[in-house]
């Protein structure tokens, strides 16, 4: 990677970083998204087991960032996006809904009724890809008890036995119940 006169980042497919934003681009290069690399508007990273994820990506387990909505950008693609809506996610029963590109099927972001106004992005989708190990390495890992044996907990990042983000809990708004 190499630095630019104007202190961007260039990648595939157009992408780019800045010190306080990057871009998100599906496989293709038909979506991208750009976002906040810190900051408020950056809510929190995270790695994750649950089930709902296994599903979703076709992995053992997840890697996502949280962003404000107001902060999210499209930068392109945004009519290429397919919407897949259900009920019923793991545990909460929520609402979650998952954008994908209509072209090569990149989930690009979810958003939980759970949080609105909050999008949940995929690490893998980041365009730099030293922001994987710096700004955006998970700080959490959630749905420890359903990570599989074979996978070591991953070194200096808080865990958790099931969702860290769960809306009920007290520090999320809730009432514990």
């Amino acid at each position: 990677m190499t630095k630019s006169n104007d202190s961007v980042f260039r990648y595939g497919n157009g992408g780019w970083s800045t010190k306080d934003r990057a871009t998100a681009t599906c496989f293709c290069g038909a979506v991208q998204l750009s976002f906040p690399t810190e900051g408020e508007d950056l809510v929190a990273t995270f790695a994750c087991h649950c089930t709902d994820e296994r599903k979703i990506t076709g992995t053992m387990l997840a890697t996502n960032f949280i962003v404000d909505d107001s902060a999210l950008k499209h930068e392109r693609g945004e009519e290429r996006l397919t919407r897949f809506a259900q009920s019923k996610t793991i545990q909460s029963g929520r609402t979650m809904a998952n954008s994908f590109c209509s072209n090569c099927g990149s989930l690009m972001y979810r958003r939980s009724s759970g949080f609105p106004g909050k999008s949940i992005l995929r690490l893998g989708t980041v365009d730099d890809f030293t922001l994987h190990e710096t700004k955006l390495k998970p700080q959490i890992e959630q749905f420890i008890s359903e990570r599989v044996s074979w996978l070591e907990p991953a070194k200096g990042i808080a865990q958790d036995e099931g969702s860290f983000f769960d809306p009920r809990k007290p520090e999320f708004g809730g009432n514990g119940v």
